[in-house]
């Protein structure tokens, strides 16, 4: 009795160095593949935005400011380039495109709507491809 009795313990022992062993390494790579997703606090980000004139170019970059963790922006009107210094904790490329598209300028990545377009003035108003 004695002998199967300490057969028990000595399997439920092994059971469980087995599960802890399992757990340390799922916590492991856990913290691994967090590590690994990082976000970067200073994404250097360029993108092409339609527009004309100064005046979009004021548009443009206020929308650009309106994105949180955005640090730096600015539009070329000859170009058409909009460089961007962004934190990725707080928002993503994504946001900083919807944010521009919503003012009525399209991006390289997001069209704006019919209704934001319209409401830029003539003089602001692009060929739209």
């Amino acid at each position: 009795m004695k002998s199967a009795i300490h057969e028990y313990k000595k399997s439920n022992i092994k059971s469980m160095s087995k599960n802890l062993i399992l757990i340390a390494m799922i916590t492991f790579l856990g913290f691994s593949a967090q590590a690994q997703t990082k976000k970067n606090k200073n994404l250097k980000y360029t993108t092409e935005v339609n527009g004309n004139c100064e005046q979009c170019k004021k548009r443009i970059e206020k929308a650009a400011f309106s994105v949180p963790g955005v640090k730096t922006a600015t539009w070329d009107i000859s170009s058409h380039q909009l460089a961007v210094i962004l934190n990725e904790e707080k928002s993503s490329p994504a946001d900083l495109n919807n944010a521009i598209a919503k003012v009525g300028h399209d991006t390289k990545d997001v069209k704006a709507t019919e209704t934001d377009y319209d409401n830029l003035h003539s003089c602001c108003k692009y060929v739209r491809e």
